[in-house]
């Protein structure tokens, strides 16, 4: 292999890595791997830096890229690293002029010509990717938006992807018939603020509106899921959909971050722990076989074990099932940075607490589903997933069907089951 990509963090970036892979094979390069980072935590930084000097002792006449959101918020960093080729930012990533440059060997030793970062909240619009191809997988991820207008007080990422830009409805649509007539039988829409979708494209659609046209314009699409959404951004013509659209999939991950009011105002998120019950309430009266998911943040600046002991209740009033812990973890230039910190001791405690408080849930919900029928659809490994998302361990099966399962019960965190 010539390109070699490793990804870090969300599935936008996972979607990008695949672009930037036909990016860098246009340009002919040998023996190079890309590095795709992510910035959310100090760890996820941590381990792009080790991923890095691994790959150079694993094979030193490699030649090594960076890029992502860490390398677009701290490319002198990345650019020290003597393992280091280049650093491209967020937006040179999916440029194929960056890697023909690189390709010339137009960069130079030294940290500062390395880099290839420009001012990110210059970006101004969002357009396909092109992406067909994602290794495999039976799912296609479709970004159709990028970048946050938002300022939470623990996160950087607005400073990784800049503000937000929606890829215009018609070339979403485009997109999403081509994957379907490649044969992708679930479509996954990806962003970094998802539900902000349209609000500046012409008439501003909303993201229900995308979904109504796409699956309106679009019959090929045998499934529609949305990637994390925030439940307050939810408009009614969504919510519209998730009634009455059976083929968008009831399962929803939510940006909750806290479960106490006072954290959520401290951390400047627009939605109370009231707002979050009543989101999942409503849907699961329009949907009753939903499943939510969501990410929280556990040992916030300030926070009391009162106030974990919301977030650990949240999970039952909401009827969470499938937890994205996340340990507090200060980033640098951030308001919450400079906010009275935790002890790491407590953050940890917190975060393992929550972390089984979880899979409480997700066993609960899984040992109830013993017994019914789904249809799945067959992914690698003998693994389906239920419309809710759920993984059903079935045996040997051909990928990228559709199988109605009975389910046989539980191991571990999936479900088993035999063909109905």
């Amino acid at each position: 292999m010539t390109v070699e990509v490793v990804t870090f963090g969300c599935r936008l970036n996972a979607y990008e890595s695949e672009a930037l892979k036909s990016r860098a094979g246009e340009a002919q390069l040998r023996d190079t791997m890309v590095i795709n980072t992510c910035a959310v935590t100090r760890e996820a930084v941590r381990q792009s830096r080790q991923a890095i000097r691994r790959a150079k002792r694993e094979n030193p006449a490699r030649r090594i890229i960076v890029t992502g959101c860490a390398a677009q918020i701290e490319p002198q960093t990345y650019a020290a690293m003597p393992e280091v080729d280049a650093v491209f930012g967020n937006g040179e990533k999916l440029s194929a002029d960056a890697y023909a440059e690189f390709g010339r060997g137009d960069f130079g030793v030294d940290a500062a010509a390395k880099i290839r970062v420009n001012d990110i909240m210059s970006l101004r619009e969002n357009a396909p990717q092109m992406v067909d191809h994602f290794d495999g997988k039976t799912r296609a991820f479709l970004e159709v938006q990028n970048g946050c207008d938002h300022r939470c007080t623990f996160c950087v990422i607005p400073y990784g992807r800049g503000n937000s830009r929606s890829v215009p409805l018609g070339a979403v649509v485009s997109e999403a018939r081509r994957l379907a007539e490649t044969g992708f039988a679930e479509i996954v829409l990806t962003g970094v603020d998802l539900t902000s979708y349209g609000g500046d494209l012409p008439g501003h659609p909303s993201l229900g509106t995308l979904v109504e046209k796409l699956l309106a314009l679009v019959p090929d699409i045998q499934r529609l899921r949305l990637s994390s959404i925030d439940a307050i951004e939810a408009d009614p013509v969504l919510l519209r959909m998730i009634a009455d659209q059976e083929r968008l999939m009831p399962h929803f991950h939510l940006s909750a971050q806290s479960g106490d009011d006072l954290i959520l105002k401290r951390m400047r998120r627009r939605h109370s722990r009231t707002d979050m019950v009543r989101f999942c309430d409503t849907v699961r009266r329009l949907r009753p076989e939903v499943a939510f998911g969501a990410d929280l943040i556990a040992g916030f600046p300030t926070e009391s074990e009162a106030m974990f002991q919301n977030s650990l209740e949240l999970v039952d009033a909401a009827g969470l099932s499938r937890l994205h812990v996340f340990a507090f973890s200060p980033r640098p230039g951030t308001p919450a940075a400079r906010m009275p910190q935790l002890s790491g001791a407590i953050i940890k405690q917190r975060a393992a607490r929550l972390r089984q408080k979880g899979e409480e849930a997700m066993t609960a919900r899984l040992d109830a589903m013993t017994g019914a029928r789904h249809r799945v659809l067959m992914e690698r490994g003998g693994i389906g997933r239920t419309p809710c998302f759920t993984p059903v361990e079935i045996g040997d099966v051909p990928h990228g069907i559709f199988l109605d399962v009975r389910i046989t019960g539980r191991k571990g965190g999936q479900l088993t089951g035999i063909p109905a």
